[in-house]
């Protein structure tokens, strides 16, 4: 199966007016023809909350498309992609269908999947959909993050190929399920932490929640 890009987004942070609070974020992303993808980010790209954005295992974040959909229905609004801050929206390759560990190529580049993403309110503010965020929380439809085996050039034309599937134990909405929601789960945060491939910053969370 390939997957498409929709949209192909580059950013740095911007300085947003949010109910008179002044807020830097990188949500507010503008679609390019072509990027060149290094192991750290995109040529021109940038993240304002490195808790959560960014570093080399999130390098390129990516948001499915098919969910689009669903959430203009939901809130009734006209959503363009990239309103949740993707650097690439792409089809074919859900949370569900995806795999901590997948490895892709898309253009010249190759990466490999990492980890879900931790939404934050963000989301909300910048849809001016004050529920968004909940609802991303309860669904697990978050996107993932992917870090870069090689660089290079990716076209807004580009196919997401799947080159290699690790494992088809866990998929990226199982774990982001297991961190949004089910912390407290032991046998469910240990089967989490057997994942070779998962981000540093998610085993570390999961390492955590066991000790509590």
């Amino acid at each position: 199966m390939k997957g498409e890009i929709i949209t192909l987004s580059v950013g740095k942070p911007k300085t947003f007016d949010w109910n008179g609070k002044q807020v830097s974020s990188s949500i507010g992303k503008t679609i390019v023809d072509e990027c060149f993808l290094t192991f750290d980010s995109f040529t021109g790209d940038g993240v304002a909350n490195e808790d959560f954005h960014g570093g080399k295992e999130r390098a390129v974040c990516f948001y499915p498309y098919e969910h689009y959909a669903a959430w203009e229905k939901q809130f009734n609004v006209k959503l363009e992609p990239p309103v949740f801050g993707e650097n690439i929206c792409g089809t074919g390759w859900l949370e569900k269908d995806t795999y901590i560990g997948d490895v892709f190529s898309i253009g010249d580049a190759i990466v490999q999947v990492t980890q879900g993403r931790i939404p934050c309110n963000t989301i909300s503010k910048f849809n001016h959909v004050p529920t968004f965020l909940s609802r991303i929380v309860e669904t697990c439809y978050t996107g993932y993050f992917m870090k870069v085996l090689k660089e290079g050039k990716i076209e807004s034309s580009s196919q997401i190929v799947l080159l290699e599937r690790k494992q088809e134990d866990i998929s990226v909405w199982e774990a982001t399920k297991v961190m949004l929601l089910d912390r407290k789960n032991k046998a469910e945060v240990e089967r989490m932490l057997k994942l070779e491939d998962l981000a540093e910053d998610w085993t570390s969370r999961f390492q955590k929640a066991l000790q509590k």
